[in-house]
């Protein structure tokens, strides 16, 4: 083993075992090289003032060289922030200002102890950063049954991981603690879990209340308390975008410090919360219990993101580094909001009218892009390619009863037209049905 990641696991193991005994294989056997390409090109940019010839950029007039086609488009930035490689952490006034935006939309963090956030390539790339870094084959990874399918990829088929539902609904319609509970503590033989809170959730919709998220964290904390040791990784694409009376910060806060066998990692970005989505911009935060425990993991995910995709893009934190600094940014942002929580409003009036009762239900949803109806009397992979076929409407199919709706990207005027026609779709497949 290299010596850089035998002492990063020096460090993790002396700080909290619990912790180093999360790692992977690869977690463990990965370190960031401190004396390389980088951290002597690092060296080199604040002391050789006369030639830095150690990076791998191409220079002219004391700046990256450019194509002018190319900086036209974007000639309000300056090409030292668009050219350049950014730091594989990520460009260090865009992690400063995402911690800060963290702190000001979770009050709950105030006094506990996390890191400086580390840039990804959004949230995707986050995901698979802390599953490099905690999953090995056969490990656990505790999903609610409705949920994201690249989870399996992954989680299962990258890394080997074995995927375990509960159900994300009670017979209440709320979410289903106790279910969480007891998918955990059917880990205890093995002693690890790796846990994904996704909440607003894909495809539902759904975002506890504020009892709901004390049962989650007092779920995990009883699965710590049983020997457990777990991973909880809060995907946070969605939030803030909380429409009704629900959890308003990230679990992310509760989690941070709650056991020694807890590490709490927060997984989040610009991708839907600035909208925008092809920017890749995300974030991946750990909480821990000492700043060397926390320095040991940011250089460990730094490894990984060294050794599959080096750093992320430079234009986009950029531009969104601009974003949150500019004065207009919570405005424009609001704005925004409420053109989203009008969409949600409007979905959920219109099925709450009765007009649709005899051909589906629907799932609890109150944030987020999404909801799920749960049909009643067609499959549901038959109403997708029918609404396709038939109307030019598109769904996602789940399962044989779940079709989930996108309202975030249908314009308000237009939802009543579209469950109107989704509706027609079941009626047909109704009528072809009767006649056979």
């Amino acid at each position: 083993m290299n010596p850089l990641a035998r002492q990063l696991n020096e460090i993790l193991e002396r700080e909290n075992p619990h912790v180093y005994a999360m790692l992977s294989a690869l977690g463990k056997s990965i370190y960031f090289p401190k004396v390389g390409i980088l951290s002597q090109s690092a060296e080199a940019k604040t002391k050789a003032g006369k030639y830095n010839a150690t990076i791998g950029i191409a220079t002219e007039g004391g700046q990256p060289m450019h194509l002018k086609v190319i900086q036209d488009t974007l000639s309000s930035y300056a090409p030292k922030d668009i050219y350049e490689y950014a730091p594989p952490a990520g460009k260090p006034e865009l992690r400063t200002a995402w911690r800060s935006k963290m702190l000001e939309e979770n009050p709950g963090l105030a006094g506990k102890l996390f890191g400086n956030p580390i840039v990804t390539n959004a949230l995707t790339h986050g995901l698979s950063i802390a599953a490099d870094l905690f999953a090995d084959a056969g490990d656990a990874v505790i999903l609610p049954d409705k949920n994201w399918e690249n989870y399996e990829l992954t989680f299962e088929i990258r890394r080997g991981a074995r995927i375990v539902n509960y159900p994300l609904y009670n017979e209440r319609n709320a979410f289903n603690a106790e279910g969480l509970r007891e998918a955990l503590l059917a880990q205890q033989s093995s002693g690890k879990a790796i846990v994904v809170l996704n909440f607003p959730n894909n495809p539902t919709g759904y975002t506890p209340n504020a009892d709901e998220g004390q049962a989650i964290v007092a779920a995990i904390k009883d699965a710590a308390e049983a020997g457990i040791n777990v991973v909880v990784l809060t995907d946070d694409a969605y939030f803030g975008l909380f429409f009704e009376d629900s959890l308003q910060e990230s679990l992310f806060s509760r989690l941070a410090g709650l056991h020694e066998r807890v590490l709490a990692v927060k997984v989040d970005g610009a991708t839907k919360e600035e909208y925008v989505w092809g920017f890749r911009v995300g974030f991946i935060t750990y909480a821990g219990s000492s700043e060397a425990l926390l320095a040991a993991l940011e250089q460990k995910t730094l490894g990984i993101i060294r050794a599959t995709i080096s750093s992320g893009p430079h234009p986009s934190q950029t531009f969104v580094l601009r974003a949150l600094n500019a004065p207009e940014f919570k405005q424009q942002k609001q704005e925004k909001f409420d053109i989203m929580k009008g969409r949600a409003n409007r979905t959920k009036a219109l099925l709450d009218s009765g007009k649709f009762d005899d051909a589906w239900g629907y799932y609890p949803f109150n944030s987020g892009y999404f909801m799920c109806l749960k049909l009643k009397t067609v499959d549901a992979e038959t109403l997708r390619v029918h609404l396709l076929d038939k109307y030019g409407v598109g769904t996602i199919a789940l399962g044989q009863t779940d079709l989930r709706v996108a309202f975030s990207c249908i314009e308000e005027a237009g939802l009543e037209e579209l469950f109107n026609l989704i509706y027609q779709g079941v009626k047909d497949l109704e009528t072809v049905s009767a006649s056979k």
